[in-house]
């Protein structure tokens, strides 16, 4: 990365205005947008309670890490408020890809006065800690151990970071932004829902500032969103189709809960089989190639009866497909 994001907020913005919600908070924000900043979903639901979060990690330079179900939007919760303040915001996903190497930089072949010489390259740590940039860090909670211990030095770092590598220290930007969001909370998974999650060091994660969570919503509150992506089932006819869908996504979360099934349906899914019943105009078979092809086959006739429950029919053998 060799931008320069050396820049300021500019003007303040109301959030209730910006985002829609109650709030008499008003927040920095860039009258000016640039490469970095995410693009608008004028559609986006935001949610009170994790807005607000966001927001005070924005406004007063907290650390703030958003943990919950997969598929509830955590990351795009961050991008979306980064996007209406015109903040240039850079995510990075926590694979076991992802080393250190990668954060900090490492030294590469360049070319002075015709001459190939070896030169220290920063990764995009240092370069977003010294711009007016949003990190968010997904999937924090599968980041490999030499990762997580480079991230510690930027949430202790109280304004500098040291570049061993480099025997430098380079100092905080002002406006520079520090984000996580995880599946878990730093204690791992024993649902084995969220398979390659680590436990994150005790002492890291009490240097998060704000921790809040995002979760399944309620019926109503899921509805609006799912309306608003699909405005054609924004009708009588339509709101029941989503509200039945609605129900036998949080029939499949109970059923996790109670150890039932092993497979949830997201609020993400709930969106793709709404998409995918308007495309072949079949509820059952979008349902099918949705999510029940997902399902482990010793599973779906159950959740096949989840699906007859609401809908008040049942879907065909074949879909169900059980193998003995």
């Amino acid at each position: 990365m060799t931008t320069n994001l050396n820049i300021e907020p500019d003007i303040n913005l109301s959030v209730k205005q910006t985002f829609g919600i109650e709030s008499e908070m008003e927040v920095k924000a860039f009258s000016k947008k640039n490469e970095f900043v995410p693009e608008i979903d004028k559609d986006y639901k935001f949610d009170r309670d994790t807005t607000l979060a966001i927001l005070s990690g924005f406004l007063h330079n907290k650390k703030v890490i958003v943990h919950g179900y997969h598929g509830t939007g955590k990351s795009t919760h961050i991008t979306q408020i980064a996007a209406r303040l015109n903040w240039p915001c850079v995510r990075i996903n926590l694979d076991s890809h992802i080393s250190r190497i990668d954060l900090i930089g490492k030294d590469a072949i360049v070319l002075k006065d015709g001459k190939q010489v070896t030169e220290f390259k920063e990764g995009i740590l240092p370069w977003a800690f010294q711009s007016s940039v949003a990190l968010v860090f997904d999937e924090y909670d599968a980041g490999r151990s030499d990762v997580m211990f480079v991230l510690q030095r930027i949430l202790e770092s109280d304004g500098y970071f040291t570049l061993l590598d480099k025997n430098k220290v380079v100092k905080q930007n002002k406006y520079f932004r520090l984000f996580a969001t995880a599946n878990t909370i730093g204690l791992g998974d024993t649902s084995g829902l969220y398979t390659g999650t680590q436990q994150i060091n005790q002492a890291q994660l009490d240097r998060w500032e704000i921790v809040t969570s995002l979760n399944y919503l309620s019926l109503e509150r899921e509805m609006e969103i799912i309306l608003a992506k699909n405005k054609k089932l924004n009708n009588p006819k339509g709101k029941e189709k989503v509200a039945n869908m609605i129900k036998v996504a949080s029939l499949t979360r109970k059923g996790f809960i109670a150890g039932d099934i092993s497979t949830v349906m997201s609020p993400r899914t709930v969106l793709n089989w709404c998409g995918n019943s308007e495309i072949f105009k079949d509820t059952g078979y979008a349902f099918r190639i949705t999510f029940l092809n997902k399902c482990d086959d010793s599973e779906k006739a159950t959740i096949a009866e989840y699906y007859q429950r609401c809908f008040g029919e049942d879907l065909p053998e074949s879909m169900i497909n059980i193998q003995i």
